[in-house]
């Protein structure tokens, strides 16, 4: 009878915690865009100061502290020029693309923000990008693809949620985020050849030894890898609210990225590496099956999902509109 007794509060125990789990993941998934960023961005920091303290004690936190600074610091101020030269991309004058001008000046000025610079990437398939450390400093670079593939009402949609990024700075919070999991790399690469190597008994005693590096180097990149994805996807869905509100239009938005995800499996990116993936609108790297869970954006059927039900409750009245030439 006791022990049936103990059988049932396990399992009831097991159950519990379940369903607290499974609330906790609900209230994760409801909480505000910007304080979820916050304490994923934490849990990034933590993850790279812990696999320095594994590594090498307190010495091996300060390298990792070190690390983070100095690449945070050279992102901060370089990040946005290494991008644009990677994918070719070209800047252009409001007389070379006056139409794409004017829909820029026009979203921006009604965003109440700086006119970014303005760039063509020279590839075929249809795709953009923000970057730049604030608004004053911000660029937006499109595809040649993305100019002859959509409508006006499209890519008006498409250049908000690109100005929507800059402005909410998630251009600076992306470069964050990947320079500290680029720091995250180079800290596990560095506890992989200690552990051949060998470290100083002294930093093994106060750190995690061999053994320490060793999970560190195995599990630390894909937890940083995990958390970057989920702070990305957070931000996508905040430019999607954001070109939504600007431009009065949210299912044009939701058609462009139709369109966008359709043609770029059929048309592939050329250049560039997916490292730089989190900044386009839609991953120009993605594939199917497993590598999908690892994306770095939403599924595009849940953003249109989401600026369907934008439409329906509250852009059911005016639509904004621009006007674009083809570029």
């Amino acid at each position: 009878m006791d022990q049936d007794l103990l059988q049932m509060g396990a399992a009831k125990g097991l159950f519990v915690c379940g369903e607290v789990k499974k609330d906790t993941m609900k209230q994760f998934r409801s909480m505000n865009p910007r304080v979820k960023t916050f304490l994923l961005l934490a849990a990034l920091t933590a993850l790279v100061l812990l696999l320095g303290q594994m590594i090498g004690g307190t010495t091996g936190f300060i390298i990792a502290l070190l690390f983070a600074g100095l690449m945070n610091f050279a992102s901060y101020w370089w990040s946005d020029r290494i991008v644009l030269r990677m994918y070719g991309a070209q800047e252009v004058q409001e007389s070379q693309a006056p139409g794409l001008y004017a829909l820029v000046r026009n979203i921006t000025a009604r965003a109440e923000m700086p006119m970014p610079k303005v760039y063509i990437i020279p590839e075929a398939t249809p795709n953009a990008f923000a970057t730049g450390r604030n608004p004053r400093n911000g660029a937006v670079a499109v595809t040649e693809g993305l100019l002859q593939m959509l409508d006006q009402r499209e890519l008006a949609g498409v250049l908000a949620h690109e100005l929507g990024h800059i402005k909410n700075r998630d251009t600076l919070v992306m470069t964050v985020t990947a320079s500290i999991a680029g720091a995250l790399s180079m800290l596990a690469n560095m506890a992989l050849w200690s552990s051949f190597l060998g470290g100083s008994s002294d930093d093994e005693e106060e750190g995690g030894g061999m053994f320490g590096g060793l999970l560190g180097v195995i599990f630390a990149p894909i937890l940083a890898s995990l958390i970057q994805m989920a702070i990305s996807r957070s931000r996508e869905f905040m430019a999607d609210e954001a070109a939504a509100n600007l431009t009065g239009d949210p299912m044009a938005l939701a058609s462009a990225l139709r369109k966008i995800e359709g043609w770029s499996q059929q048309v592939p990116m050329q250049a560039g590496s997916p490292a730089t993936a989190h900044l386009f609108i839609i991953n120009p790297f993605a594939g199917e099956g497993l590598i999908r869970l690892f994306s770095t954006h939403p599924s595009t059927e849940a953003r249109i999902e989401r600026l369907t039900a934008m439409s329906s409750n509250k852009f059911a009245g005016e639509r904004g509109a621009y006007e674009l030439s083809r570029v």
